[in-house]
């Protein structure tokens, strides 16, 4: 097999051939997939025309331009909020889970368990090396069908150091990737992934501690679904919730993404972009689609909707994986732009033929990918938008602000700020009352103040999308205060 063509090396290979293929296996195998390019010539031509239209009707005449805008983005605004709601009800449904009892993963026999294959990237992390394999030896599975792989850089010589001393003697192994670029996750995933020979690969982050036995219980819950399902996610959660109020507002987050939001998308039966961690999947489909997108941020995500426009699908599973959430909000910040420039990127790569992408996923797949992976950093960037023609109409009632908002428009737009925000609101406090803590609800009130964070990375990644489109700004772990391993929560 030749890397050239896309298809993954033989397994008598040279690093080199391997190399090739992770980083540009998906390139030359599928170009319209890679984000490779982040627009095709048809589209900058499209964005072109839409802006000497938009010129144009300014010119002509810029109030009725300006109101049309605004009724677009509140149309598409009001859309994504519903999306949501709809998707908060469906998470209520049995169908978006995948439930895997206590006592099922105790009398499954060991014999019939599948080989798996777990791998962790890590770059310029010797601090978190101690408690990673810590937390991967708590793992419970029978070691003869297990390989737990290590995957670092191999110019990392820090990290390499401290992972070789706390690796010996236990059952984590050591990938070293050859020194290349893109310096990006999903390039140094596509190379673990071809020194895997599990039949189910999962991935975890370097700050994260699994459930024991997450592993098990993946591997039974794939067994009873047919092989079009080649992934199950893992919920995520975070074990230092309460270090600070941006913590806590992360925690509210993430329980509802992972509670409500990605079940309900499984139960619809649309893409799911999947989180970048405890993901599972069956290695032979995860070649076939071509790995992971070295050029794509959020190479969870993408890979998520190319599973799904190939025809395969993913389950959410009940089993939790803590990991840090982010305590810095200079560190917050790049972290959540580089997911949304991901998201963005990922949109504009399956609109490049959007009537075969209607093809593939159909009408309902289509609307969903619009309204939540095109509408998540949107809602973002909107939103000041409207805040600030808001507080200028409350204050100093400007001409120019009722002229964008005649009357319909006006009252529309507020109830849509209104209530959206109310929902939103309502979603985490709930999210609070459910978790039973009080200090999660007092930050779930002040949810407003998060949002205005999630703008500010909304902008910055349209900045980054624009200049550096591929570039991996990469978060720092290790910034909570306590960093012994606490103990591994185990969902009921």
């Amino acid at each position: 097999m030749t890397t050239e063509s896309g298809l993954a090396p033989s397994e008598d290979a040279t690093p080199e051939e391997r190399l090739e293929w992770a980083t540009n296996g998906l390139r030359f195998g599928s170009p319209e997939l890679s984000a490779y390019h982040t627009t095709t010539r048809p589209q900058k031509l499209v964005g072109a025309a839409i802006g000497l239209v938009l010129v144009g009707a300014t010119a002509v005449n810029a109030v009725w331009t300006g109101v049309a805008l605004v009724g677009i983005l509140l149309v598409v605004y009001v859309a994504t909020l519903v999306q949501r709601l709809i998707l908060m009800v469906a998470s209520l449904k049995a169908g978006g889970r995948m439930v895997v009892t206590d006592v099922e993963v105790h009398t499954f026999p060991d014999e019939e368990l599948p080989t798996y294959s777990v791998l962790v990237p890590a770059f310029h992390e010797p601090e978190v090396m101690p408690r990673l394999v810590e937390s991967l030896e708590q793992l419970d599975y029978p070691a003869h069908r297990l390989e737990i792989l290590l995957v670092l850089e191999a110019d990392d010589h820090e990290t390499l150091e401290v992972a070789r001393t706390m690796c010996e003697g236990t059952r984590v192994s050591i990938v070293a990737v050859p020194a290349s670029e893109p310096r990006t996750k999903p390039k140094a995933l596509n190379y673990g992934l071809l020194e895997a020979s599990g039949e189910i690969v999962a991935v975890y982050d370097a700050e994260d501690q699994p459930e024991p036995y997450q592993l098990r219980r993946a591997a039974i819950a794939m067994r009873r679904v047919d092989e079009r399902v080649a992934c199950v996610q893992g919920q995520l959660n975070y074990f230092n919730p309460d270090q600070n109020t941006i913590t806590r507002w992360f925690t509210l987050e993430y329980t509802t993404w992972f509670t409500q939001l990605l079940p309900g998308l499984v139960h619809s039966q649309v893409p799911v972009p999947l989180g970048g961690t405890s993901n599972h999947f069956r290695r032979d489909t995860l070649v076939e689609v071509g790995g992971w997108d070295p050029y794509n941020v959020t190479e969870d995500a993408d890979l998520g909707l190319r599973l799904h426009r190939l025809g395969y699908r993913v389950g959410v599973l009940e089993s939790l994986t803590l990991e840090e959430a982010n305590s810095d909000f200079i560190n917050w910040v790049k972290q959540r732009s580089r997911w949304y420039k991901g998201y963005l990127q990922t949109w504009l790569l399956n609109m490049r033929h959007p009537v075969q992408l209607f093809r593939a996923i159909g009408y309902k797949g289509f609307v969903a990918f619009n309204l939540f992976v095109g509408g998540t950093p949107l809602l973002a960037v909107v939103n000041p938008i409207f805040w600030a023609l808001t507080l200028m109409w409350f204050t100093v009632h400007p001409h120019f602000v009722q002229q964008l908002l005649p009357t319909p428009l006006f009252f529309a737009g507020l109830a849509c700020w209104i209530l959206g925000n109310f929902l939103m609101l309502y979603a985490f406090v709930l999210t609070a009352f459910k978790e039973e803590r009080v200090s999660l609800l007092k930050a779930a009130l002040l949810m407003p103040l998060y949002f205005v964070m999630m703008s500010l990375a909304a902008y910055k990644a349209l900045l980054q999308l624009v200049l550096k489109p591929s570039y991996w700004e990469k978060t720092t772990h290790g910034l909570d205060r306590d960093l012994a391993t606490p103990d591994v929560a185990v969902p009921t």
